[in-house]
């Protein structure tokens, strides 16, 4: 199978890119090749290669810079989603788009499956969705994947945060107000590759097995790696961040069951291969 990667250069893309030259051609392309925002390049590229799938790994994930960088979120969320697909459809491909746990508002009480209705609350979200919406009108055979609490190489780096602070002895403040699952991006790759395979095309839920808070996550951190710092527990108004954060996000992976598929890891047992390796955790 002949595989375009928009975006191999970032933490999800290069697992991506790893994952799939196993056992696919793969054509690895970075922003400095193709900007996903830019239709015509896009199109150009799609009709070049002629794959049999294009995956989208290019995102604008800086959640609190979108609230005063609207436009570019919704330039590189929305209508790098809907270019990605509408050159998938010029070339007879499929689609990949990666969406998020932001595009709900967490008041929910309880995990969000697929079938629950989107309410985002920040730029970052609402952009993430338009994205979604945009994949689903111009390019039928799509696969749409919402994850959250991305761990992988590369990329900003929540388990070197904590184990950088801690080892300095400063003060570890984490919001503890917040649920969702830790997944890694080697994970989330590979259940990629079983859902373009097949092709089970819709709309997933993949993560990690397991939920947890930010600080509950900062202190299996560091009880994995050996050390007993205090994690001093804080809410999300605490923490002051600009954009709106959904307090419990946690992704039930419905129909990823539903095709029969086996449960993705515990993110502790992700977490452990993590800290035997050199691989980073982005929030």
């Amino acid at each position: 199978m002949r595989v375009v990667i928009l975006g191999a250069g970032g933490m999800l893309g290069a697992d991506l890119v790893t994952v799939f030259s196993e056992n696919h051609e793969v054509f690895a392309i970075g922003r400095a090749e193709c900007d996903v925002t830019h239709l015509t390049d896009v199109t150009l590229l799609a009709m070049a290669v002629r794959p049999e799938v294009i995956i989208n790994a290019a995102a604008f994930t800086r959640v609190d810079a979108c609230e005063t960088e609207a436009e570019r979120a919704y330039l590189v969320n929305a209508v790098g989603a809907r270019n990605a697909a509408v050159a998938a459809g010029a070339a007879g491909a499929a689609v990949v788009h990666f969406s998020s746990d932001y595009v709900f508002d967490g008041e929910k009480g309880r995990p969000y499956d697929e079938f629950d209705r989107p309410n985002p609350l920040s730029v970052y979200g609402r952009s993430k969705l338009a994205g979604e919406v945009w994949v689903r009108q111009v390019c039928a055979a799509h696969f749409i994947v919402r994850t959250q609490w991305l761990c992988g190489k590369g990329g900003p780096n929540f388990v070197e945060t904590i184990l950088r602070q801690a080892r300095r002895g400063e003060e570890l403040r984490v919001v503890d107000d917040q649920v969702g699952s830790p997944t890694f991006t080697a994970d989330v790759a590979a259940a990629v590759v079983r859902l373009v395979e097949e092709p089970r095309f819709g709309t997933y839920h993949i993560t990690n097995s397991g939920t947890c808070t930010w600080h509950g996550f900062a202190q299996v951190i560091l009880a994995a790696a050996g050390l007993d710092n205090p994690v001093r527990a804080i809410t999300t108004a605490e923490d002051g961040r600009p954009a709106p954060r959904p307090r419990f996000a946690a992704l039930e992976n419905l129909c990823w069951r539903l095709e029969g598929l086996p449960s993705l890891r515990p993110y502790q047992e992700a977490l452990t291969d993590y800290l035997g390796g050199e691989r980073g955790c982005g929030s």
